[in-house]
């Protein structure tokens, strides 16, 4: 009869068989990423971010669009991805952390998502995701969608490349990131949580060529349940959010890597424990 082994790891079905656990595992890919960032209302924003954190101010939306090629664990596929988070800082009596958490990715394949849910806590659902349309160089575009209803679009116009000091800047930025998710295991037939408990997950890009944008612009479009039953009510949320100021617009391209082990958390901790730390 099957038996998990206690130094591998498994996503389901287990029965079929997992890998064994390698903390020293390193992802890595080719990328090329629009990000559009804009200042919005403090107050509706802090609904949304859990109580261990602090939201920062200015209080903004990230969206990034990013286009994964070379995956070393899809044996060289790739898959894009809608990440919106915002800026937060961990608050413990040991450890304190800024980083961006995640309020939901969306990606247009199904390994990562599953992978990502079960093993790293980020927010990850399914959505259509256009590859970046290049206009008229240098106008760039996408669209997403969920069977046919566009929910969102992202619009930039470069300015040029971003050499010098800004670019050391973007650079040093991009090396290291902290990506901070929820990861959330409902029970079975009953309300609650099995297993609940904030994830860092930090990544980091080597940005090979940059752009600044003259202008950048996304627009939500709120969909009905009829349209999109299991996702409405999260876009109608990021809809009601008010685009105050638009803060930042930049395309990059180049290589990230995402670091394992990564630190993990337990929900309501006042401090974050590293993987095969046993002292609670």
């Amino acid at each position: 009869m099957f038996r998990p082994q206690d130094d591998f790891t498994y996503l389901m079905p287990v029965h079929f068989g997992g890998c064994k656990f390698d903390p020293e595992t390193i992802i890595t890919q080719r990328t090329t990423a629009l990000g559009i960032s804009y200042e919005t209302d403090m107050a509706l924003l802090e609904h949304y971010i859990p109580e261990a954190f602090e939201l920062l101010a200015p209080p903004e939306v990230q969206v990034t669009f990013s286009k994964f090629t070379e995956i070393n664990w899809m044996q060289g596929g790739q898959y894009n991805l809608i990440n919106v988070a915002a800026p937060v800082r961990f608050h413990g009596k040991k450890d304190h952390l800024d980083g961006a958490y995640s309020l939901v990715v969306w990606e247009n394949k199904t390994a990562p998502i599953l992978g990502g849910r079960e093993q790293t806590g980020i927010p990850k659902i399914y959505a259509d995701i256009e590859d970046l349309h290049i206009v008229r160089p240098p106008h760039y575009s996408t669209t997403i969608s969920y069977e046919g209803n566009t929910f969102l679009t992202m619009d930039f116009e470069a300015a040029g490349p971003i050499n010098g000091e800004e670019l050391d800047e973007i650079t040093s930025r991009f090396a290291s990131m902290n990506t901070l998710g929820w990861r959330y295991i409902p029970k079975v037939g009953a309300p609650g949580a099995e297993l609940s408990q904030f994830v860092l997950y930090p990544q980091g890009m080597k940005v090979e060529m940059a752009q600044a944008g003259t202008g950048g612009s996304l627009a939500w479009t709120e969909l009905t349940p009829m349209q999109n039953p299991a996702q409405y009510y999260i876009i109608s949320s990021l809809a009601s959010l008010p685009v105050k100021r638009v803060t930042q617009t930049t395309l990059t391209e180049g290589g990230t890597t995402i670091f394992m082990p990564w630190v993990r958390g337990s929900l309501n901790e006042d401090r974050l424990i590293k993987t095969g730390d046993n002292d609670e």
